[in-house]
């Protein structure tokens, strides 16, 4: 797979290039055949689909935030995401959530080299280079280079470590805060928290960027 190496990131997503994967052909199936036996509408799956695409960032975004202020609830959200998130009345949704923090000495980030297994809830869609074979391969064998070509060059003396998501465990990066923003309220910080930083590949954007 040289030729993987010598294209930049994010490279053009393959999903409509292959025929349906099993798991996305039974979806299809299943879908049409509870509409077919009157267990839900066209119209009430129309509407689930649009609750999810209109998922955002934002939720986590909040998370982050308050984990950045209160050292208490970081410590129950890296213990548990999804009891965390239920605190703030925001739905994780059953499968669990793991969150793994950056530190001084470690740089985390997020992949699903199987298909594109993501905290949908917390951190809303995921990207599509992010669901791209090149981005699935690569950032488990190269995580550095990956992260550079997303403009996040991480010094030699930090670890990166690469976490897979799988259909039973999915991950979030609580990215490390900012320097500058001390001062800021919870609102200001969220909104210095992007769907990237929590993905790992890139960091929170500066206070007045």
């Amino acid at each position: 797979m040289a030729h993987e190496h010598s294209h930049p990131h994010p490279h053009q997503p393959d999903l409509e290039e292959t025929p349906l994967t099993h798991y996305q052909a039974m979806t299809e199936a299943v879908g049409q055949l509870l509409i077919e036996k009157g267990i839900i509408s066209g119209e009430e799956l129309r509407a689930v689909l649009e609750q999810i695409d209109s998922k955002s960032p934002v939720a986590g975004a909040r998370m982050v935030a308050r984990a950045w202020l209160d050292d208490d609830f970081k410590a129950r959200m890296l213990a548990d995401v999804n009891k965390a998130a239920e605190e703030m009345g925001i739905d994780a949704g059953t499968i669990p959530i793991r969150a793994v923090e950056n530190t001084v000495g470690v740089h985390n980030v997020i992949v699903c080299t199987l298909c594109s297994c993501y905290p949908r809830n917390l951190i809303g869609l995921p990207p599509d280079w992010y669901k791209a074979r090149s981005y699935r391969s690569r950032t488990v064998r190269e995580p550095r280079t990956v992260l550079t070509e997303f403009g996040t060059a991480i010094p030699d003396d930090v670890e990166v470590r690469v976490h897979d998501s799988t259909a039973d465990l999915r991950y979030m990066v609580l990215p490390a805060r900012p320097a500058g923003s001390e001062g800021l309220d919870e609102a200001a910080l969220a909104d210095l928290v992007t769907r990237d930083c929590m993905i790992g590949v890139t960091l929170p954007k500066s206070p007045g960027a």
